[in-house]
């Protein structure tokens, strides 16, 4: 399994070309919170990407985060991630890849494998429509809370 980050610098280029064609505006607030999803390897929520664009744009407001983000995600620049009754998190990298949170500090990491791209999709669940993507989510407890890795500084963001 490998894991992999995008560049910012062509993601914001992707966020003002999806702002154009969809005629709103590119403006920094949204820029900073796109760079803010892109830059945090944990999908981060919205509480989060606001803290922490807060730090940078005091006058920044949690309303103008969660509108943002839902828009990030109705220009296709973002994924959702957790079901309805959980803090939605969010993903700005859109290639194929699966997910391992841990049920003890909520972190989500990225993982790549090719041999859970390929699992092959049972006849039950084809029965229940069309598939158009496929994503594994692994929950266990993460090295660091299992105290068998050194704690990072990504790790006690949350």
């Amino acid at each position: 399994m490998k894991t992999q980050r995008h560049e910012v610098g062509q993601s914001l280029e992707n966020l003002k070309e999806a702002c154009r064609k969809a005629g709103v505006k590119c403006t920094y607030q949204r820029m900073e919170i796109y760079r803010e999803v892109v830059n945090n390897p944990v999908h981060p929520d919205a509480e989060t990407v606001f803290r922490q664009v807060r730090s940078r744009l005091a006058n920044i407001s949690l309303d103008t985060v969660y509108r943002t983000l839902w828009l990030l995600r109705d220009l296709g620049l973002v994924i959702t991630l957790g079901a309805p009754y959980e803090r939605t998190r969010f993903d700005a990298n859109l290639s194929l890849h699966h997910h391992f949170i841990c049920t003890r500090c909520g972190r989500t990491i990225d993982f790549y494998s090719k041999e859970l791209d390929e699992l092959k999709i049972s006849d039950h669940v084809r029965g229940l429509g069309q598939v158009h993507v496929s994503q594994v989510i692994l929950h266990g407890v993460c090295i660091e809370c299992a105290g068998g890795g050194k704690e990072t500084e990504t790790h006690r963001k949350r």
